[in-house]
């Protein structure tokens, strides 16, 4: 069994150093590395070339976008399956012994799996680590062992068949393109399935451009909506709960009575508790409050806007101009 990891990348030399030598420690080397640069002005192929060791391949290609490029990766992998991480990953030196092991005791056609914070991370990753993994933010719908929804794999810890890519087809390029795929792969009656087998991602270095993911998040959401009818589950709705629930309970805090306003807090306690059980750091359970707030209210205020203009008003852009305008980016 021969893996393909695919990563497609845009300015990320010192990322592409850390992934490529995470790879170098892997106690199983079954697979070979496709790096494919979309484009960046800063190449990362010194980096690359620099790892002689492993079974590399690089490919400059002008600039896209990331689903473009893993497309571009497929067409000249070799494996039985691709393996798609993002650059800012670092892989378990068991990953693949892991990987070859649960595909041979089950398998999958298609597979994902968990992502964690290594502890070389910086507090504001490991905070933003637990807002996005933690059930009382996400509802574990990105490979938590509790989920209030059926998993769906992501691209930072994802894989699937040749078969599946002959048969579906690649990524297209637009906001949530791994959710579109996973929900074709499974149109398309293959098997999907989790695989306890997490990779360590760093995620955004800042809140700001955390708000800035998540926001995009809330809206592609009403994108997916519109091309799978029916695909908008209750947990998707919960960030906007949450924005219009807070503001409804800061309103009744100020006119009728501060308790309103405590009982927001409460969830902001479990919220702490959970991070401080979870890291046992003081300062990054601090941190996870307003990490959590960044990451509901930014998905919520992005979810409301999109269902507003495109669902209740029948305004904004169709699908394919969605698609169309991610493609030029």
């Amino acid at each position: 069994m021969k893996f393909s990891i695919i990563v497609p990348v845009y300015n990320r030399i010192d990322e592409v150093a850390e992934l490529l030598e995470s790879l170098r420690h892997q106690t199983m080397r079954n697979f070979e590395v496709i790096i494919v640069e979309d484009g960046s002005t800063q190449p990362c192929r010194q980096v690359v070339e620099a790892a002689s060791d492993l079974d590399v391949k690089y490919f400059f290609k002008d600039n896209e976008g990331r689903s473009i490029a893993r497309n571009y990766g497929m067409e000249r992998a070799t494996g039985d399956y691709f393996v798609f991480f993002d650059s800012d990953c670092v892989i378990p030196a068991e990953y693949f012994a892991n990987l070859h092991k649960a595909l041979t005791d089950k398998p999958l056609d298609c597979f994902g799996g968990p992502d964690a914070a290594h502890e070389s991370f910086s507090d504001t990753q490991k905070a933003i680590n637990y807002s996005m993994t933690s059930l009382l933010t996400t509802g574990g719908i990105r490979g938590g062992k509790i989920s209030l929804e059926k998993f769906v794999p992501r691209t930072f810890n994802m894989g699937f068949s040749r078969e599946v890519y002959n048969r579906v087809g690649g990524f297209r390029e637009m906001f949530s393109e791994d959710i579109d795929m996973s929900t074709r792969i499974r149109q398309a009656g293959f098997s999907i399935g989790l695989i306890q087998n997490p990779v360590w991602h760093k995620r955004r270095v800042d809140f700001a451009k955390f708000f800035r993911q998540v926001y995009v998040f809330g809206m592609s959401r009403i994108t997916l909506q519109l091309l799978y009818p029916g695909s908008l589950k209750l947990v998707h709705t919960l960030p906007a709960v949450f924005v219009l629930g807070s503001l409804l309970l800061i309103l009744l805090g100020i006119i009728v009575s501060p308790w309103f306003i405590a009982l927001l807090g409460l969830y902001f306690v479990a919220v702490f508790a959970g991070a401080l059980i979870a890291t046992r750091r003081l300062k990054i359970a601090l941190m996870a409050v307003p990490a959590a707030i960044i990451q509901l209210g930014g998905y919520g205020l992005g979810f409301i806007k999109a269902f507003t203009l495109k669902i209740l008003l029948r305004r904004g852009r169709n699908v394919q101009e969605e698609i169309e305008l991610r493609r030029g980016k």
